[in-house]
């Protein structure tokens, strides 16, 4: 998928009342020139966010922008970036990778929030022990989160081994977010997530604690339960679809495959369900 075919994409999904987050897939560049070209693209699909008026922001990684030989220059391409959609109105999700950059990912996420409050923010993952704590550091700051359940391998050291353990945490966390949301504190979070027990018990959860759905978002990956998305926008829940785009999707995908097999396990129970 090019740059147009994901634009056209994000029209697409725009109509049906989703919104989109982009994402040029790639990570672990090892040159500054390839961190420029990966970051050129960004400051393309910003502009063409503004210029046509998309329901739209964007995603980066930061071993994509340099950060695995210098994370300086990625701290600063993705600044750039920050700049770029502060400017336009718009807004960079930081994405989390592995936990060797958790702490990173935060630090660079603070630092640009400080710079652009309200123009940036991250990803964090319930799988790891330490996102209660990191749930906390960013809503006290102010800095918009996407929960996730986590992607890549981990071992018990860092993070919760079983599927129930991680979902059990995941409920505490979300519950937690879109209540600090509903407290007044201006920060409006994404919940990212297929697994329908989970969306129903927050659906169950705002009903009865009287959390606005201006609070917080569903975000869901595009083409996975399209009939699950559609759902939710009809009953007036914010949804947001990533799409995934750019040459790198082959490579990428076969390397989170590979890191974790269960990633599959869900790609096969979840695909055709549209």
């Amino acid at each position: 998928m090019a740059i147009s075919d994901a634009l056209a994409a994000c029209q697409h999904v725009n109509r049906e009342g989703i919104a989109v987050s982009l994402d040029s897939l790639g990570e672990s560049v090892t040159t500054e020139s390839e961190a420029r070209a990966s970051a050129a693209i960004y400051h393309q699909l910003l502009d063409a966010i503004h210029e046509g008026g998309l329901n739209a922001n964007v995603s980066v990684k930061l071993s994509q922008m340099g950060m695995d030989f210098d994370p300086a220059l990625a701290e600063r391409v993705v600044g750039e970036i920050v700049e770029r959609a502060d400017t336009a109105g718009s807004f960079v999700r930081i994405d989390m990778e592995s936990s060797a950059y958790t702490e990173a990912t935060i630090a660079i996420t603070e630092r640009l929030a400080a710079r652009y409050p309200g123009s940036v923010g991250t990803v964090l993952q319930a799988y790891l022990y330490r996102t209660a704590e990191d749930v906390e550091r960013l809503l006290g700051q102010g800095i918009r989160i996407r929960l996730c359940k986590g992607a890549y391998k981990e071992g018990p050291a860092v993070a919760f081994p079983t599927k129930a353990e991680v979902d059990a945490n995941y409920v505490r966390l979300m519950k937690r977010m879109v209540t600090y949301s509903r407290e007044g504190k201006g920060v409006f979070c994404g919940i990212a997530t297929h697994d329908e027990a989970i969306i129903e018990e927050l659906l169950a959860f705002v009903r009865t604690s009287k959390v606005p759905q201006s609070a917080f978002e569903f975000q869901m990956l595009y083409g996975i339960r399209r009939d699950l998305q559609r759902q939710l926008a009809e009953d007036g829940f914010g949804v947001r679809v990533y799409i995934p785009f750019g040459p790198e999707w082959y490579p990428y995908f076969m390397r989170r495959l590979a890191e974790r097999p269960a990633n599959l396990l869900f790609l096969l129970q979840n695909f055709f369900r549209t």
